[in-house]
């Protein structure tokens, strides 16, 4: 059976990549910067490698006896000063590279949904930087691209246990999110697939006001939502491309 190495095994998708896996069952080398952050069920059947992929020397072999990574690597919240361009594009070659030398025959990575149209975003043009690269090795590949996770609808939910939701425009955006043991699914059932991308989403579509409002109904809460003008959105991030380093207004 294919051994896997999952590549930020300790983040949100990441675990729930490890589990999936586990349960199927499939060898698992799960890598990690800090594994101590490593929690499921069943963990003591995978193997564990403490590593930093942004130091190319930590990852030396770590593709050794590997059929198929799957990296889920990626900046989603700001910290130790690295970029997008540090993590999304650079850790993620690094991986690649070793993939390489190491003859592995598949590499799934995730990405973001419609990321081609996001590259005038830092984060956007880094995963793109990487899905070219990944597109350009001699490797079989997939490039999964869902669109927000279930994780980060857990904002709604802090704003709503502060009596107050505050949204941009009128509320109506729309998302479909994916629960991260549909999208774990979805990334191991890749390894036996031809397709060479997966856009990917959750069964049912919401407005934010819709998120807002069960937010304050599992709070059993009257709902109080604020709708901000979006040209304040627009003018803020503007002021902060001006004021800030991309380090800051990048997320």
């Amino acid at each position: 059976m294919n051994r896997v190495l999952v590549a930020g095994a300790t983040g949100y998708l990441g675990r729930h990549i490890t589990s999936e896996l586990l349960k199927r069952p499939y060898p698992v080398l799960a890598l990690a910067r800090n594994p101590q952050k490593l929690r499921l069920d069943n963990a003591e059947a995978a193997g564990v490698l403490q590593a930093e992929l942004t130091k190319p020397d930590s990852i030396a072999g770590c593709c050794e006896d590997i059929d198929v990574v799957i990296s889920t690597v990626g900046i989603t919240r700001q910290k130790d000063g690295l970029t997008y361009m540090d993590v999304d594009y650079q850790a993620n070659l690094n991986l690649l590279r070793e993939a390489q030398k190491s003859g592995v025959r598949k590499f799934i990575y995730v990405s973001v949904l419609n990321g081609k149209k996001l590259r005038h975003l830092k984060i956007g043009d880094a995963k793109e930087r990487f899905v070219e690269q990944l597109e350009q090795s001699v490797l079989d590949y997939c490039v999964i691209r869902p669109n927000g996770f279930f994780s980060d609808l857990t904002e709604f939910y802090n704003m709503a246990k502060k009596g107050r939701v505050y949204l941009f425009g009128n509320g109506e955006f729309k998302t479909n999110p994916i629960h991260g043991e549909d999208l774990a699914a979805v990334c191991v059932d890749a390894i036996e697939k031809p397709d060479k991308e997966i856009q990917v989403g959750g069964p049912e579509i919401l407005t934010h006001n819709e998120i807002a409002e069960t937010a304050f109904a599992v709070l059993g809460t009257k709902p109080k939502i604020t709708h901000v003008p979006d040209w304040i959105r627009t003018a803020t991030l503007m002021l902060t491309r001006i004021l800030t380093g991309s380090r800051t207004h990048g997320p």
